[in-house]
């Protein structure tokens, strides 16, 4: 990058006349991985850098493996020394081994005097590093900054990213998100990894059996072992040891060799340990438990694993260079950018979960994954620390985005506004706008009949919603986005309606999205509408709380949500739970599909009122008590439910029948996604439920008979749903 290279001549003059001088700071044995090469990068150029280390935190713990003589062994003058862990392995001894190293770290920094300070990564060692340098005035160079994992971890490294003047990130993300933090992006290196320079190179070692051998014994062979490292989550302890009770339990039933590296020394580390001794691992003769192997040989035997298990970075960053098979336990790397090489199961909670997930990764052999580096990370950083102007200003500057002036920012009305959404419903008949609170209550709803093509169509929305907005303002609502829930198939990663139904004409291939958005100057979501009124359940309704439920809409047509593991599923190319147009006979009436035989073609309202039709016309519709109805009044689906309630026994067969196939297809879907739940939505929702029981209880799987269906309680479930998209994700919350 240009700003990288630019030297001004005073920046030369004072290159010809001192040195760079570097400290490297190492807290413990992961994080020595990454600066171990550019500490031999900046030993290697004596002209250009002075180069001081410093050793602190678990590196100096015997239960830990003394790491620090790995250093020394490597031939680094380690320029001090400092105990910095507090023992007791706790959230307390967390805060107070920060406290320790803050309490020594300014004698060794003011002894030293670096020019630079390089620090790594998220540990709370790093952050006592960065606070107390940041206090006394000495640059940071922060490696790894940018990225997303999960627990504690990312406050931590965050935090180090606002202390730190220089940046070294490891991928194109991370980058982004650091410029996304108001770094400057003069100061950012997208550099790649330091470890993929010594990993990418090291790798393929002839030597790599007698290395395996040496950990596992001599019977093992290469693909046909495991290495295991787990972590403790210091925002989830209790969970953490119970996964990692679970992972040890799968790995024995497992029956393969397996390394099982000690955890770090983060809060809960001591209650693993016991949980790891207390199974017996470091005596099964399967397992072979280790405080530490040298980052040369942790190579090796990761390259050549059969598998990775836990949720150490090294399995979603440095394994994927190799193509090995990893298995990420729990929430610890939630974020991360992975390669495919790696299956989460982050809902850890059986240990049948873990060892299905050892059955699907084990022996597999993956593409190559150079998303963190590709191995040139230490020339880069090197050449970027030549680029440091020692004249320029130390005090930090941030590139904030441009802010309006809001003149209400500080009234009492603005500071009480209700959090709401902005709905939009488009349906065969009306276009629908409301105002939506957080709690689903409709502030105002406001209606029109739908126009009949695209540009008068998007007029009417453009003008609805601003009507909408204003009245927002004097109805104390602030408006966090606008959800469109629409019939159709829809992509709602791009906002675009691919293929309309044919209620909505001039509908297809449109990007409602952008118009909008514009428009407002609001974010924008946009789903079908079975995929909202299964968001409006999950939010508002009997869903709620449910982890897998099936919505079903009964209305002009039939159509669905289904909700799988809290999620809503939209399938690969959207059309996911169209569950209209599930098959329940061969030769069935003829679809508006264009085919034969799906649920929609028995049990919509069109179906219903082209039956009410014939048998009006053939004068079988007609019975004792109900009003005459003249050949030119409109028949619906209604008169023909009031006639089989009344005893039309022809009525009644149409019933019975459209019943029987909306039964049948909702079997479909509880023997395909087992569901816990079927919710029914729409006008006919009330009519269906004990049909559709009934046929459960008589056809379906004895396992699948006892699932409920429920009529929703929502009036406007169209309307909620795409409110919740709005609600959810502006807040924060799953969608």
């Amino acid at each position: 990058m240009e700003h990288f290279t630019k030297k001004t001549d005073k920046m030369e003059e004072n290159k010809a006349t001192r040195k760079l001088r570097v400290c490297v700071a190492t807290c413990n044995r992961a994080d020595y991985s990454k600066l171990a090469p550019i500490m031999f990068g900046i030993k290697a150029n004596p002209d250009e850098f002075e180069l001081e280390v410093v050793v602190l935190g678990s590196h100096l713990i015997d239960d830990y493996g003394n790491t620090f003589r790995m250093i020394e062994q490597d031939d680094f003058d380690i320029g001090s020394k400092l105990h910095t862990i507090v023992r007791g392995e706790d959230e307390a001894a967390m805060v107070e081994s920060v406290g320790l190293a803050l309490v020594k770290l300014p004698d060794v920094l003011h002894r030293l005097r670096p020019d630079v300070l390089v620090v790594h990564g998220d540990r709370f060692d790093a952050l006592a590093l960065a606070t107390a340098a940041a206090l006394m005035n000495i640059r940071i160079l922060h490696l790894e900054g940018g990225e997303v994992s999960g627990t504690i971890d990312d406050s931590i490294r965050h935090a180090i990213s606002k202390l730190a003047h220089y940046h070294a990130c490891c991928t194109r993300t991370a980058e982004q998100h650091l410029i996304a933090m108001c770094e400057d992006h003069t100061r950012i290196l997208l550099a790649g990894c330091p470890s993929y320079d010594k990993l990418l190179a090291a790798h393929h070692r002839d030597d790599y059996m007698d290395i395996i051998r040496n950990w596992l014994g001599d019977n093992v062979k290469e693909h046909d072992y495991i290495v295991a490292l787990q972590h403790p989550v210091t925002t989830d302890i209790k969970n953490s040891i119970k996964i990692y009770e679970l992972m040890l339990d799968a790995l024995i039933s497992f029956n393969k060799k397996t390394l099982v590296l000690f955890p770090n020394i983060d809060a809960g580390s001591k209650e693993m340990v016991r949980v790891m001794r207390k199974k017996g691992v470091e005596q099964h003769p399967n397992f072979r438990a280790v405080k530490h192997v040298p980052f040369e040989q942790f190579i090796q035997l990761v390259c050549h694993a059969g598998a990775m298990i836990g949720n150490s970075s090294c399995g979603v960053r440095e394994a994927g260079a190799f193509g090995t098979p990893v298995i990420n336990l729990g929430s610890r790397q939630t974020g991360r950018e992975t390669g495919e090489n790696v299956l989460h199961v982050r809902d850890a909670d059986t240990q049948n979960k873990i060892y299905h997930a050892l059955e699907l990764q084990f022996g597999k052999r993956y593409p190559c994954s150079k998303i963190y580096g590709d191995g040139n990370a230490v020339p880069r950083i090197l050449k970027f620390l030549q680029t440091i102007d020692l004249d320029e200003p130390l005090q930090k500057t941030f590139c904030f985005p441009p802010v309006k002036e809001w003149d209400i920012s500080q009234d009492i009305d603005h500071i009480l506004e209700t959090q709401s959404a902005l709905a939009v419903d488009l349906g065969g008949t009306n276009l629908r706008v409301a105002i939506v609170s957080m709690r689903g209550k409709i502030v105002k709803k406001y209606t029109q009949a739908n126009p009949k093509t695209y540009e008068t169509r998007m007029e009417l929305i453009l003008k609805m919603c601003t009507e909408a907005v204003i009245d927002a303002v004097h109805l104390n609502c602030r408006i966090l986005g606008v959800g469109v829930s629409t019939g159709g198939r829809v992509n709602p990663q791009e906002g675009v309606i691919l293929h309309s139904t044919k209620l909505i004409q001039e509908w297809s291939s449109i990007d409602i999205r952008t118009p909008i958005s514009d428009a407002l100057h609001l974010p924008v979501w946009v789903d079908n509408d079975g995929n909202c009124a299964a968001l409006a359940e999950k939010k508002f309704g009997h869903g709620k709380g449910v982890e897998n439920f099936v919505t079903v809409i009964t209305g002009t047509g039939i159509g669905g949500g289904i909700i799988q593991h809290n999620e809503l599923i939209h399938g690969s190319t959207f059309c996911a739970a169209e569950l209209g147009h599930i098959m329940v006979s061969l030769d069935g009436p003829e679809c508006m599909c264009g085919s034969r035989g799906c649920i929609e073609a028995y049990a919509s309202g069109m179906a219903l009122q082209k039956e009410a039709k014939r048998l009006h016309d053939e004068e079988l519709l007609e019975v004792e008590g109900m009003l005459d109805l003249k050949k030119a009044e409109s028949v619906s689906a209604i008169h023909l439910i009031n006639a089989a309630r009344l005893g039309n026994h022809k009525a009644e067969a149409v019933l019975r029948t459209a019943g029987m196939a909306l039964g049948v297809g909702i079997i479909n879907i509880l023997h395909m996604v087992n569901p816990s739940l079927v919710i029914l939505s729409g006008v006919l929702a009330a009519h269906y439920q004990a049909p559709v029981q009934q046929v459960i209880g008589q056809r379906a799987l004895t396992s699948a008979q006892s699932i409920q269906v429920l009529t929703s309680d929502l009036e406007e479930p169209a309307l909620l749903g795409a409110a919740s998209m709005v609600l959810d994700y502006t807040t924060r919350r799953i969608y």
